[in-house]
């Protein structure tokens, strides 16, 4: 089941179209957390005064503007929360262009629209008339108390909304600054024609899926492996530590019980209530953040620490 994430209509003129919107792309990568090298414990972030270097309770920062070099100009939240549009619930569409007259360098986000609220109908004719009179509808709407332009196409059987990029945040071509000999070269016939032939000797159809991030497959091995060899580190302070002979020992008794149960996938309370007797006393924190359904390595590694990470968390 798609997952929803704002419910409103399409509007133009006097149709309405009931709808929901839905993710069309979804972010991969590979988290990584900072630790410190000695102690192996999480590091996170500190609000700190660049020019003294002391921390900063959240109650004595404020929202500032640089209007000059210098020189702020402070707005408050109240300020903020007023600048914020109406978030309307619509998509309104405010005009039809030319589908081909749209650069890519517009386009930002993309969502799915699917029709809400028996709105099949009414969905299909603006779809159908779109693909007919190849337009697209350019729209208005308020996602997150943001602002955005947005354009209203169709693509096979359903309708897809793009966030756009606002004309001021698009630099154009004349920002390159290109000579000469890139605007109006001087280029053979010849040159041209093997040109054309390399193209068309290397034109396949498009298929994303070929196409891999080698990058995070890399990572993901080179874990997997470090974690294979063993190459664990236990991370948290005192509170979190754990011995983890004992917490895999308690992994496998809990995984025996549940094999040898008359239902598999179950534990009767009094096996449930005998192992808590048993089980040797752990920390609350130590117990959630160790035991699991299965001990396999495989399934730890997503979580495993990459020490030595940059000033980056975040690698895609």
């Amino acid at each position: 089941m798609p997952r929803t994430i704002w419910k409103g209509a399409v509007s133009f003129g006097l149709v309405h179209i009931p709808v929901a919107l839905v993710p069309a792309t979804t972010r991969q990568g590979i988290d990584f957390d900072w630790l410190d090298k000695r102690s192996m414990d999480r590091v996170g972030y500190k609000r700190i005064n660049k020019t003294t270097g002391e921390d900063i309770d959240s109650e004595n920062i404020v929202k500032g503007v640089e209007y000059e070099k210098g020189h702020y100009v402070v707005i408050s939240d109240d300020e903020i929360k007023g600048a914020h549009p109406e978030a309307t619930q619509t998509v309104d569409i405010v005009a039809f262009v030319d589908a081909k007259d749209i650069s890519f360098l517009y386009i930002d986000t993309p969502y799915y629209l699917t029709p809400d609220r028996r709105g099949e109908k009414v969905y299909a004719l603006l779809r159908e008339t779109l693909i007919q009179t190849g337009k697209v509808g350019i729209a208005n709407v308020v996602l997150r108390n943001k602002q955005h332009l947005a354009v209203v196409m169709p693509l096979g059987k359903a309708l897809v909304m793009n966030t756009l990029r606002w004309a001021d945040e698009v630099r154009g071509v004349e920002y390159l600054e290109l000579k000469d000999e890139a605007l109006d070269p001087d280029l053979a016939e010849r040159e041209l024609d093997m040109a054309k032939r390399l193209v068309e000797d290397m034109t396949e159809k498009w298929k994303p899926e070929q196409y891999k991030d080698t990058f995070q497959d890399q990572i993901m091995e080179l874990v997997e492996k470090k974690a294979r060899e063993g190459k664990l580190e236990a991370v948290g302070g005192p509170e979190e530590a754990v011995d983890r002979r004992s917490a895999d020992v308690i992994d496998l008794t809990e995984l025996l019980k549940r094999s040898l149960a008359a239902k598999p996938g179950k534990v009767s309370k009094e096996d449930d209530h005998e192992e808590e007797e048993k089980a040797p006393a752990k920390p609350k924190t130590a117990s959630k953040a160790k035991t699991s359904k299965s001990s396999s390595a495989a399934s730890r590694t997503r979580k495993a620490p990459a020490a030595g990470s940059k000033s980056s968390k975040k690698a895609s």
